[in-house]
């Protein structure tokens, strides 16, 4: 594997987690009976539209389907990708 081939490795990986990141996000939301392009707007203002989020919408299932999601994997995750005022957001709506 050359070098070219393996940055391009490296950020289809990253993109994958990524997308896995907002779903998690996304799920974690619905379980909680908390909209998640509305918690989104309220990090990130300037961002209204998500392109990500809606596409990671459209793969979460009902409450009652889904796995209990633990509020700290959630924070963790936001934070290893950097969204840290989303995980600030997360936090203050369980306070």
């Amino acid at each position: 594997m050359d070098k070219k081939e393996m940055e391009d490795q490296v950020i289809k990986s990253y993109q994958s987690d990524e997308k896995m990141m907002i779903l998690i996000y996304a799920q974690w939301c619905i379980n909680n009976d908390l909209d998640p392009e509305a918690l989104y707007v309220k990090a990130y203002p300037n961002q209204i539209h998500n392109p990500s989020l809606a596409e990671a919408m459209e793969l979460t299932v009902p409450k009652k389907e889904s796995e209990e999601i633990p509020t700290h994997t959630v924070l963790q995750v936001l934070q290893l990708f950097g969204n840290d005022d989303l995980a600030f957001i997360v936090q203050s709506e369980l306070e």
